[in-house]
């Protein structure tokens, strides 16, 4: 008796499996979050530069901003090389992160005469860099690059998270230092020695509701803003090509 036919057929190798097609890379969107990212690094390197009272590691906005350009450097590789997105939760971090420096400056520490203003060219640079450039890029990402409808509630208490560290720096920090030390506290309304602990805590509670408040805004946006990443992927696929081998 002959075995059946299919047991006579050589069993495929693993050389010959085909592999997944590769994903496409997107050369754009890559050049453009190059930019941000190098907006987002430009803004501390002139900050450290120039020098600055209290250290330049000790504000926010040069945290905010180092953390942007990390997350945006990761996600320009991703892009060039065809791998999906970063995860909604950290790119709306990074997105919330940007809209607290643009808003916190322009809004708030304008308004406290003890904010020093740039003294010269540099500065006003980083300044513009940090306040505004980088923010934008990152808001122009989210709107134009960007999936809408990916961005969750329950994402908030971890982009909130970011904010709150640096709270407790920034006390610590203040903590350890000698009374009467020159910039002992960063920022006018972290100062304990003018409001003290309670004033200073409640100072930063009513923030972090605002900061809470503003997560939400963004959550509630990215669900109803229009999808203007995939008409621009749609329209790029309608004039592309067709791939090599395809039909003729």
């Amino acid at each position: 008796m002959t075995a059946p036919r299919t047991a006579l057929l050589p069993r495929p190798r693993a050389a010959e499996v085909l592999p997944a097609p590769a994903a496409a890379r997107r050369p754009w969107t890559t050049a453009l979050r190059a930019l941000a990212c190098g907006a987002a690094t430009a803004g501390p390197a002139i900050t450290l530069a120039a020098g600055s009272t209290p250290p330049p590691l000790v504000h926010f906005t040069v945290l905010a901003n180092l953390l942007v350009a990390v997350a945006f450097g990761w996600s320009a590789v991703r892009s060039w090389r065809g791998a999906p997105p970063l995860p909604p939760y950290l790119k709306g971090g990074v997105l919330l992160l940007a809209a607290i420096t643009v808003l916190m400056h322009h809004l708030v520490l304008v308004n406290y005469t003890e904010t020093p203003a740039p003294s010269s060219a540099w500065p006003l640079a980083a300044t513009v860099l940090l306040h505004t450039v980088t923010p934008l890029a990152v808001t122009a990402d989210w709107l134009l690059l960007t999936a809408p409808r990916t961005l969750r509630l329950a994402h908030i208490p971890l982009w909130l998270t970011a904010p709150a560290a640096y709270l407790a720096l920034a006390l610590t920090r203040g903590a350890l230092l000698a009374p009467g030390s020159p910039a002992r506290y960063p920022y006018p309304f972290l100062d304990v020695d003018t409001y003290g602990y309670t004033g200073t805590l409640t100072q930063a509670l009513a923030l972090g509701l605002l900061f809470t408040a503003l997560a939400t805004l963004i959550t509630a946006a990215d669900h109803l803003r229009p999808n203007v990443a995939g008409r621009i992927q749609h329209r790029r696929n309608r004039i592309s090509p067709p791939a090599a081998g395809g039909l003729k």
